[in-house]
């Protein structure tokens, strides 16, 4: 791997930077909405992007895209998280990053021609029915059935932590469609309109005081048949397509680098701070996440870099994931340590040090670890997949 940009790559990088420092307000880093005027800011903030042809810039241009490499489009997220800015048609980049990719893979070619142009544009908000109540790491085990019915299938179901979902046009879903086949066999991946008669969303209060995750019930949803995305029964490989895009961790990266600047940029302001410890054992510390952070980066990195070379990331992409989500947690934990009992204060304190990032961060990131694959199935997959371990 080389491990330096190219001239013209940190040309965009620069660009990119000043674009979203003019053009994005502001936000909290939460890749879940969950109010009306911060959907329409995020939505806005896209279609500025997609105007630049910058909300896909690794798709080929028949789709819209902009023919660009996979490394320029990790410097793109990896900036825009960097500002809390979003990253492409929902919580995550759900429509650019796991839909599209999808489509693209799997796709008939009506399809391709459907849904991915209002991607690249930044017309569509999609959302992840994904977990159930009772199958998240365990994927494979979700109960949510698709029924043949006419010429189509009838949904009835219930998905859990569905980020985005009250605000979603679309939603991909994975539902058993063959109930007494082995359970990755029996398993359909539809495209599914939010608008359709019978789907409920509920909201689920988080920690942080926000709501950005929801609970997500089908009954009688009807679905048409050209919605089946890729066979019939053969939706689990789909999904493992889906999930290896969605564990490429750049975007994490860049939130961790802007965590770790904004708390060294205020001790550095504010000398007489008062924090957990010695300013000499947090200096230590903090040292140690910044040379963290550059390992995490290239781990990221080495994910588009393989994808540039016509490779499919498969341990590498785990590797990231529980790489940048493991240190972001022990990021914010040292600083809302550092801030001392100011750490404890919350966005809505007047009082709060850092406008109460620090303990938004340390709570936003608790769930990092867990949503899209938990720490333990990313263990399981290096092991497996990168080191060869038989399963246990």
């Amino acid at each position: 791997m080389d491990f330096r940009f190219t001239p013209e790559d940190e040309a965009f990088r620069a660009e990119i930077r000043a674009f979203v420092e003019a053009e994005w307000p502001g936000g909290t880093g939460d890749a879940s909405v969950d109010s009306d005027e911060e959907y329409e800011t995020e939505r806005a903030f896209e279609k500025k992007l997609a105007e630049r042809g910058w909300l896909t810039l690794a798709w080929p241009a028949e789709y819209g895209g902009g023919g660009a490499t996979n490394i320029r489009q990790a410097i793109m997220k990896e900036e825009c998280s960097y500002f809390r800015a979003p990253l492409g048609g929902g919580p995550g980049a759900q429509a650019t990053g796991l839909v599209g990719p999808a489509v693209m893979a799997h796709g008939t070619e009506e399809q391709k021609q459907r849904f991915l142009p209002p991607i690249a544009s930044g017309d569509v908000y999609w959302c992840q029915g994904f977990s159930e109540p009772a199958a998240g790491s365990d994927l494979a085990s979700v109960q949510t059935r698709a029924v043949k019915s006419g010429d189509g299938y009838v949904l009835n179901g219930h998905k859990m932590w569905t980020s985005g979902a009250a605000y979603a046009d679309w939603i991909h879903v994975l539902a058993r469609t063959d109930p007494d086949a082995p359970k990755h066999k029996g398993l359909s991946y539809f495209l599914v309109d939010m608008k359709s008669p019978g789907i409920e969303c509920r909201a689920i209060p988080e920690m942080t005081g926000r709501a950005g995750f929801y609970e997500t019930f089908f009954q009688d949803v009807v679905v048409p048949r050209e919605n089946l995305l890729g066979k019939e029964n053969l939706g689990w490989y789909v999904a493992t397509t889906t999930l290896g895009f969605e564990r490429s961790s750049v975007n994490r990266i860049g939130a961790v680098r802007r965590e770790l600047d904004d708390i060294v940029a205020f001790l550095r302001a504010n000398p007489e701070q008062p924090s957990a410890g010695s300013r000499s054992r947090l200096a230590a510390k903090l040292a140690d996440h910044r040379i963290e952070l550059e390992a995490g980066r290239w781990l990221a990195y080495r994910v588009a870099w393989m994808q540039d070379r016509g490779e499919t990331p498969n341990y590498e992409a785990s590797a990231s994931k529980l790489f940048a989500t493991e240190l972001a947690q022990r990021v914010t934990d040292t600083s809302i340590n550092a801030l001392g009992l100011g750490g404890n204060l919350s966005l809505a304190s007047p009082r709060a040090p850092i406008e109460g990032r620090a303990n938004f961060g340390y709570l936003l990131t608790r769930h990092w670890t867990i949503s899209a694959g938990t720490s333990e199935i990313q263990r399981n997959v290096i092991a497996q997949r990168g080191l060869g371990l038989p399963r246990q």
